[in-house]
């Protein structure tokens, strides 16, 4: 009997695991909020120099004082980081245009040694504003974000160990309640940097939520729901993004905003003290006295209570026998590129995983620059992944997976070429054009988790998984500050997020197809698949292959 037989005869698609699934869903609804924040707590005001400190105010306007005060900049409009040394009355008798192309001696200016005035009609508080971080520190706002992706992929890296040593119910407890605490500090910060150094906790924990409840929904059900059950949870990041445009339009003050998105993982820390630990972890970690305790407790759960006493540590050891004898086998990260077909294999997902996300991330962290509400964008790049994924997995079924994610990609990078020879005047076509593309990025996505899943075998998955998950974070990392570039080139950042996308989906040409294929165990298994694949009978090559796969010389051993 194996493992899959055994959770059919406690239940595998129940009332356990229907509870299951939608408490660890749960908190994938608010890690969109997490991800995305940085459009609103750190949305830029317009905002110009305040006025001289013992400026009169006595028979001029506020207006009037303004126009002696702040000049104006190339496009007629009050400059965000000058203002005259002395105010320049003469001004209130020019007109603008005048002011702008009169052949006079420029007044002296200077920085603004008052502060500034933010318009904050629209937000009542950000973190610009809270902190000053223009001008020279507005490279300040591009590097929180920075940093927080720079927590995700640090947690990727501890939180994925960790789980495989102290098991995915402990960590996820841990991520949970740091996602809590780190997201109330960051609310009640008293300074930039200590901000940063919560956002940064709160990436970490994001990992471990992510990594973790992945691990605990995947290892209860069975495979015939996986592809239902990871499309479901996918559009809890959906929906996830919409709930922000809600939250956040009716909370405009960025320390309530914080707040209000991470004080409901306190609640999912309350009641993650009822999943229970993954059995196949148990077995492979010498537990298993406790994973039958927790089978039984599925079976009671699932009202199979004849199916309950029939389980005993006998049963359950047979069922994970071959699973055991691999977990002995000494397998590393070397693995991933110890042969010609698994270095193929990591390096074309590298390349897909971070240029995937290094364009989400770069188009949906900029969302101001569309000319439209923040709100209603937020929208509409959210509810944009709905049919992305629906068409992407009917691509996926029909037409096979590498075709879906080289077409996702290549045509996510051309919306956003052809963006740049848009006028800047038609914001409808410009943001028309975003949308198309971010939904692509969305599909590449979805398609890219099931894909690598299914090309690593199973005694590496974790560490391949591990591993462009990584990538991913380091896309997510520089695409922020990749922003930056577009102050003194501004089509710069906009080709470096279109060419990525297309030049990753070259290296995904060169991934093998995978539809149809059963999940392969062990190294060799892969290779053995491409050989099938090229209609190649070289025993000699299988034998060497066999010969470096330690999950091959244990079951040999065992057998």
């Amino acid at each position: 009997m194996a493992f899959a037989d055994l959770l059919e005869q406690v239940g595998s698609t129940g009332r356990f695991q229907v509870l299951h699934v939608t408490l660890l869903s749960m908190p994938m609804l608010m890690m969109a909020s997490h991800n995305l924040m940085q459009n609103f707590v750190a949305a830029v005001p317009p905002h110009h120099c305040a006025t001289h400190a013992n400026l009169t105010m006595s028979s001029t306007t506020a207006a009037d004082r303004l126009r002696a005060t702040v000049p104006l900049d190339s496009n007629g409009k009050l400059d965000h980081c000058k203002r005259y040394v002395h105010p320049q009355w003469q001004l209130l008798n020019r007109t603008a245009s005048e002011e702008l192309w009169e052949d006079v001696e420029e007044p002296e200016t200077q920085g603004c040694e008052d502060g500034w005035f933010y318009n904050t009609s629209e937000m009542s508080s950000t973190i610009i504003t809270e902190w000053d971080l223009v001008c020279d520190l507005r490279a300040f706002r591009q590097m929180s974000q920075t940093i927080y992706m720079g927590g995700v992929l640090v947690g990727a890296l501890v939180f994925g160990g960790l789980s495989d040593r102290f098991g995915r119910r402990f960590l996820l407890l841990m991520s949970n309640l740091i996602m809590a605490v780190g997201g109330t500090c960051a609310a009640f910060s008293t300074s930039f940097t200590l901000f940063c150094v919560c956002r940064f906790f709160c990436g970490m924990a994001l990992s471990g939520l992510v990594l973790n409840s992945f691990s605990l929904i995947v290892e209860w059900i069975p495979t015939r729901v996986r592809t239902v059950v990871g499309t479901g949870t996918g559009y809890c990041y959906t929906a996830g993004q919409l709930i922000l445009a809600l939250v956040a339009y009716y909370i405009r003050d960025w320390r309530w905003l914080t707040l209000a998105v991470s004080l409901p993982f306190y609640v999912s820390f309350l009641y993650s003290w009822w999943f229970l630990e993954s059995a196949r972890w148990l077995v492979l970690n010498r537990k298993s006295e406790q994973a039958v305790k927790n089978l039984k407790k599925v079976a009671r759960i699932n009202r199979r209570q004849a199916e309950a006493d029939k389980i005993n540590l006998e049963m359950l050891e047979d069922s994970m026998k071959k699973e055991m004898v691999c977990s002995k086998g000494s397998y590393n990260g070397v693995d991933l590129i110890r042969t010609a077909t698994m270095r193929t294999i990591t390096i074309c997902l590298s390349a897909v995983w971070f240029s995937t996300s290094f364009a989400y991330y770069g188009i949906s962290m900029d969302l101001q620059k569309f000319g439209v509400s923040i709100y209603l964008i937020q929208v509409i790049f959210g509810a944009v992944d709905i049919p992305a994924k629906i068409v992407v997995t009917i691509c996926m079924s029909f037409l096979g997976r590498r075709p879906s994610q080289c077409g996702a990609l290549v045509l996510a990078g051309i919306m956003i070429l052809i963006n740049l020879l848009v006028p800047y005047d038609l914001q409808i076509l410009r943001t028309s054009l975003a949308v198309v593309g971010k939904g692509c990025l969305a599909a590449s996505f979805s398609c890219c988790y099931l894909y690598s899943g299914e090309l690593y075998p199973t005694v590496i998955r974790q560490s391949g998984m591990g591993w462009v998950s990584m990538m991913a974070r380091l896309g997510a990392m520089v695409a922020p500050m990749v922003l930056l570039s577009g102050e003194s080139v501004p089509w710069l950042p906009g080709l470096i997020y279109g060419g990525a996308p297309i030049i990753s989906g070259i290296f995904a040409f060169f991934l093998p197809e995978t539809l149809g294929m059963p999940l392969p165990d062990t190294i060799q298994d892969v290779e053995e698949r491409i050989v099938r694949r090229t209609n190649s009978k070289d025993s000699i090559v299988k034998e060497n292959l066999a010969l470096k796969d330690p999950c091959t010389i244990q079951l040999k051993e065992s057998v």
